[in-house]
């Protein structure tokens, strides 16, 4: 099986182990919206998620990438394995007692309950166990073993959800075993979901430990800067949430909600660019050393940008279906956001592909940089047009964002790791992809209105013709990518 083909296959597979199971928490998410008391019960859902992306970064601090590289060069695999448990699981039980200790701190600090706190802590550690397990996984090139746990976890967590938040009152015998308050047992059924999940992948603990203490220092050396950048990420992913509960002048984490689920309803870009990440993060390593290393690489960033750009459009045109599936109708005052979301996962995507060059080159510390000016743009740009704007600002500020992370990650790796790329034709598809969505639907879909079948015949007309003007350029290359 070619390389090409490998990557097909597993970003296949990724795919469908990132999407089956998001299609399921967008099922999670109109329950969530549709049976929690109110916005401002989601928006505290929400910011708390928010506060644990950021958690999870430190508490993995850059192993899993640091596990990639060393796994696919060191010849003693379960030292690079052993070494990687160890570390997560002595930080990890070090959080949990300092978590704990400070439960009421944490909670007085953040604003929000100590009885979420609780619960939160517990999914944290969990989740931080497993992933050297789905790491290994992934480097064994197990992609339907992955695809199939990850599909148990989400299951399980939209099962108990839907029995907590909808039937537990007519459970007499186990709702008088748990708390009234649904935001709580929402982190309650998340709990159950990951150390189920943790059961599930625990094999691998119990093999033969051997910690190798210099293997440790590298693989912290080379995972520092993947954390800053991390951290970096983060921030700009999540901390919008945080920063608008702290600034809108009322109503603030009400506003949050809102803002939040229509943020899910780019899911669509979401999916497509993680699970392109997911097939593409451990082909990056494994052909690094191949001479036609740079032209594949360039390649599966123009088929990237060729696909994003006419799903962009696509997606756009059906979005007022697709609300419908994910979010209950009071959400939907926010949907303006929706088409910026989807071209800023579309640049974030891109960014990704082009990342190659730091990763496979040793020089991370870039890849720290990058990020680190993100969040200074998510953080300065959404202080100051959040009081002028709301939540429109941190949608611009996350477009922004990544799209100049993309931009300077090209640059850069110009200069340090020359990749062929097809820069021409990309900006082209950029272009009229991104225009085509603008118009459609700040243009069309307000003339027209929304769901009308007026607006739906030209957007299908308009994302047909961009479509076919597309493919025809790249026949030649879709030939050659086929042939592969």
């Amino acid at each position: 099986m070619s390389s090409i083909q490998r990557l097909f296959k597993h970003t296949f597979v990724y795919g469908l182990a990132t999407v089956l199971p998001r299609l399921l928490t967008v099922l999670l998410t109109l329950l969530l919206t549709e049976y929690l008391p109110s916005k401002t019960a989601f928006g505290e859902v929400s910011i708390i998620f928010s506060w644990i992306i950021l958690a999870n970064v430190f508490l993995t601090y850059g192993i899993e990438t640091s596990f990639f590289r060393f796994y696919s060069e060191n010849e003693d695999k379960n030292k690079v394995i052993s070494t990687g448990l160890l570390s997560l699981l002595g930080t990890t039980l070090v959080f949990v007692v300092f978590a704990f200790l400070g439960l009421d701190q944490i909670a007085d600090w953040s604003g929000k309950s100590a009885d979420y706190w609780k619960w939160v802590i517990g999914i944290l550690a969990f989740d931080t166990l497993m992933v050297i397990p789905f790491a290994y996984m992934r480097a064994r090139g197990k992609a339907l073993k992955y695809a199939v746990i990850k599909m148990i976890n989400v299951i399980i967590s939209v099962g108990m959800t839907a029995v907590f938040l909808i039937w537990l009152q007519d459970i007499p015998g186990l709702s008088q075993f748990l708390p009234e308050d649904k935001v709580e047992l929402y982190f309650i059924a998340l709990m159950s979901a990951s150390f189920v999940t943790l059961v599930v992948v625990s094999s691998i603990y119990f093999r033969r430990w051997e910690f190798d203490s210099v293997l440790w220092r590298k693989m912290l050396r080379y995972g520092f800067p993947i954390l800053i950048a991390g951290i970096a990420f983060a921030i700009n992913e999540t901390f919008d949430k945080i920063l608008l509960e702290w600034l809108l002048p009322e109503d603030s984490t009400a506003q949050v909600g809102v803002y939040t689920a229509c943020y899910r309803v780019a899911v669509g870009m979401t999916l497509f660019a993680t699970a392109f990440k997911l097939g593409i993060e451990p082909f990056f390593f494994s052909e690094s050393k191949s001479e036609n290393a740079t032209a594949t690489y360039a390649m599966i960033t123009k088929m990237f940008v060729v696909l994003g750009s006419i799903a962009l459009l696509s997606y756009t045109v059906f979005i007022d279906l697709i609300k419908r599936a994910i979010i209950a109708e009071e959400y939907w005052e926010a949907l303006d956001i929706v088409p910026i979301v989807l071209v800023a996962y579309l640049f974030f995507g891109i960014y990704q592909t082009l990342s190659v060059w730091y990763k496979v080159t040793d020089r991370t510390s870039y890849g720290a940089y990058i990020s680190i000016l993100g969040a200074a743009i998510t953080i300065g740009f959404n202080i100051l047009l959040i009081p002028q704007i709301g939540y429109m600002a941190s949608a611009l500020t996350t477009c922004a964002a990544y799209g100049l992370m993309m931009v300077v990650s090209y640059l850069l790796g110009r200069k340090h790791y020359y990749i062929p790329y097809d820069v021409k034709n990309m900006l082209l598809y950029l272009g009229i992809s991104i225009s085509s969505t603008a118009f459609f639907f700040y243009g069309i879909r307000d003339y027209f209105g929304p769901n009308t079948w007026q607006m739906y015949a030209t957007g299908i007309a308009l994302a047909t013709i961009v479509s076919l003007f597309i493919l025809s350029r790249e026949k030649s290359f879709i030939k050659s990518l086929l042939k592969k």
